[in-house]
């Protein structure tokens, strides 16, 4: 049985396949003298995966591939890396790109940097004196980095404080210090997770991010929403961005209700026209934004939409009976009604949503872990933040 190596480096990759040859044998060269392997995790639809075997059979060091397909693809970039962590043969990781603009020839010194001790996580930075972003290309991606990394230290002032670029894809880091349990990834900024779930001890080199050779970039508008919306949730917690989405639902069905009467629609009519619109964005808006590291272990999504359909409609048959109770009997404004009844129910979707629709298909291996204690767990969460 071959000996755990020292240092696994974690590859993710999708569709790469002209950097792996290359790759593989600058890795090689970097990390001469040591014993390391590469565990490619690759999401590809290519080749990718054939070409890594062959480049293996032939690598200076011992080559591995994790191939997610299609379905098991859960948490993109950053769920990539997080199952490389898993799979790891060393509790010392490196995770870099496989577009070959991180330098391989940085390993050893990230390496160096652990070996002198005091540290969790070493980063390779493009932003202390020595490094160089010149990679990203365009003045608008330079803009776009800059404005996230400085509104990522905002949020996390203290467990950030002296890291200078957060965003960086290129880092070392101590498994043995790491809840791998407790990560939940979402997209491509993976190190975010690892120091807004816990205290590490950070340190940095600096890095010159070099020009991709192959491929396209996987920065997409897309994945800039799922970025912002991965921050907030390590911020403020699920619920509140929960709450956000379920604010502007409000908005919106208030605004549907006023249109609606405006236009001389009965206001209940108007009511349940703006209940329906609202119930079905909010749903498109959760899975993405707000439980998206739990929809890959929950049933299927027409299975999670007709349930979350359900519950919502049950929800305004009650909560709209009472909106005109409160508009007949008591005499307050149908808009103000809407308002005070949106509200009433906000909690009981939360509740319902973490514990039902989003409940995951297997049995939890401990009693203890029931919905209510997630719940719990999930608000305790928010308050330690």
């Amino acid at each position: 049985m071959r000996p755990a190596p020292e240092v696994t480096v974690i590859v993710p990759t999708r569709d790469e396949s002209p950097n792996v040859a290359p790759l593989v044998a600058l890795i090689t060269a970097a990390l001469a003298g040591r014993s390391a392997e590469v565990l490619f995790v690759d999401d590809s639809d290519d080749d990718t995966p054939a070409e890594i075997a062959r480049v293996a059979a032939t690598a200076g060091l011992p080559v591995r591939v994790l191939h997610r397909p299609r379905g098991a693809r859960d948490g993109g970039l950053g769920g990539a890396v997080t199952a490389g962590l898993a799979a790891a043969g060393a509790e010392v990781c490196i995770v870099m790109d496989g577009d070959l603009q991180h330098p391989p020839a940085l390993l050893p010194r990230l390496l160096e940097r652990f070996e002198e001790g005091g540290v969790d996580v070493v980063l390779a930075s493009r932003y202390v004196h020595g490094g160089d972003g010149e990679g990203l290309g365009t003045r608008l991606r330079v803009a776009v980095s800059r404005v996230s990394t400085a509104v990522t230290k905002a949020m996390f002032p203290r467990r950030l404080h002296g890291v200078s670029d957060p965003m960086t894809g290129f880092f070392l880091v101590d498994r043995r210090r790491v809840d791998l349990a407790a990560l939940r990834p979402n997209g491509f900024k993976i190190l975010l997770e690892i120091p807004a779930r816990g205290d590490h001890r950070t340190a940095e080199i600096p890095m010159r991010f070099d020009r991709r050779r192959d491929g396209i970039s996987k920065a997409t508008l897309r994945q800039g929403a799922a970025f912002l919306a991965h921050l907030g949730r390590l911020r403020f917690g699920k619920m509140s961005i929960f709450a956000l989405i379920g604010a502007a639902g409000a908005v919106a069905n208030i605004g549907i209700v006023w249109a609606l009467t405006s236009l001389g629609m009965d206001y209940v009519w108007a009511a349940i026209a703006a209940a329906e619109t609202t119930i079905v964005a909010n749903f498109l808006l959760q899975e993405r934004f707000v439980f998206a590291d739990m929809k890959g272990q929950a049933a299927g999504f027409w299975q999670r939409f007709a349930t979350s359909f359900t519950f919502n409609n049950v929800e305004a048959a009650i909560r709209i009976p009472l909106m005109a109770l409160m508009v007949e009997t008591w005499h307050i404004s149908s808009v103000l009604a809407t308002a005070i009844t949106l509200a009433i129910a906000f909690l009981a979707r939360f509740v319902f949503h973490s514990l039902v629709v989003y409940r995951p298909r297997r049995p939890a291996e401990l009693a203890t872990d029931t919905g209510a204690v997630r719940i719990l767990q999930q608000l305790e969460d928010e308050r330690g933040r």
